[in-house]
């Protein structure tokens, strides 16, 4: 394999991939699921999804009735191999793994400044600097541009009128305008998704939640935040319009947000959630997706109500002892 010239991040995925495929690492009929092998080779999933695509185009892999591609050309009556890629030993060459951490330099820090920033805007607005993230980074202005781009499409900083990046404030209205694009986008994607859904991620995810609901307890905080993310991935990301996945995702955040923060200050996790996850997911296994798109409607309208409500129990929480350094907070 050859990363040594210029190329894109989907391009070294897609020759890696293919090199695994045609080695025997990757065998037929083996389930490839975008997020674990984002994981594996630490980029985000968008070049992943591309070079996946490729690899259909080529007849290397192909769709079938479930989440994901299945090594092999299409319509040879292969049957789905789920093995966790993760566990195979996926070849990555120095030269392919140098090329794209060296393009990527922007997710390695992404994630810790998504943090920060979520972990504030509740209680205010914030202020940061390009100059000072890169320092505090030791990253280059342009890293930190590409950082605040991407958190600006996903709705958790801005830029003011004079130019300056804002982080918040998150407040009760602009939960609710968040909501409302829930209710414009998610059950049209469960809708779409249905079809596409795999059968067995679908029992499993309904044996978590009904398990959580008979033992949920202080300590199933994070289960419970798990099993919510495993419903989105499943059931709404599973549409096949990849731009209604892309607002699905950004819309989430500043929501995700308030659940992060409250789970981390030990406040416990809602059952109601977990009751209303469970009957969509039920209705979905009885093929009822309009039923189950209804009641998807009517859980984000109660989960609506519930994060408000708990956004009151965050305003009686002193500000944060500890922010990061980039982040100054501005007297509104």
């Amino acid at each position: 394999m050859n990363a040594t010239r210029t190329q894109r991040r989907y391009e070294i995925a897609e020759e890696l991939l293919r090199a695994n495929i045609a080695q025997g690492v990757l065998p037929k009929g083996l389930v490839l699921l975008e997020g674990h092998i984002a994981e594996i080779l630490q980029i985000s999933r968008a070049p992943v999804q591309r070079a996946l695509q490729a690899l259909e185009a080529d007849g290397l892999v192909h769709r079938f009735n479930g989440r994901g591609y299945l090594v092999g050309p299409a319509d040879h009556g292969i049957e789905p191999d789920r093995q966790d890629i993760r566990t195979l030993g996926l070849r990555v060459p120095d030269d392919a793994d140098n090329a794209l951490q060296s393009r990527a330099s922007w997710e390695r820090i992404y994630d810790c400044v998504e943090n920060d920033v979520a972990d504030c805007v509740v209680f205010g607005q914030y202020r940061m600097i390009e100059t000072e993230l890169a320092s505090h980074f030791h990253v280059s202005r342009t890293v930190v541009r590409d950082v605040l781009t991407r958190l600006s499409e996903r709705g958790l900083v801005r830029k003011n009128q004079s130019s300056h990046w804002i982080a918040g404030p998150l407040t009760a209205q602009t939960v609710k305008d968040h909501f409302v694009l829930r209710g414009m986008l998610e059950p049209q994607a469960l809708v779409s998704a249905a079809p596409l859904i795999d059968e067995d991620a679908l029992l499993e995810l309904l044996q978590r939640l009904a398990a959580l609901e008979k033992s949920a307890g202080e300590d199933s905080v994070a289960e419970m935040r798990a099993v919510q993310d495993c419903f989105i991935e499943t059931c709404l990301l599973s549409a096949p319009n990849e731009r209604l996945q892309e607002l699905i995702r950004n819309n989430l955040l500043p929501v995700t947000a308030i659940e992060s923060l409250l789970g981390r200050l030990g406040l416990p996790g809602d059952l109601g959630t977990m009751t209303e996850l469970r009957l969509i997911v039920e209705l979905l296994t009885r093929g009822a997706t309009a039923a189950a798109a209804a009641m998807h409607q009517t859980h984000l309208e109660a989960a609506m109500n519930r994060t408000i409500a708990q956004m009151k129990i965050i305003a009686i929480i002193p500000d944060p002892s500890e922010i990061a350094a980039y982040l100054t907070r501005v007297q509104e």
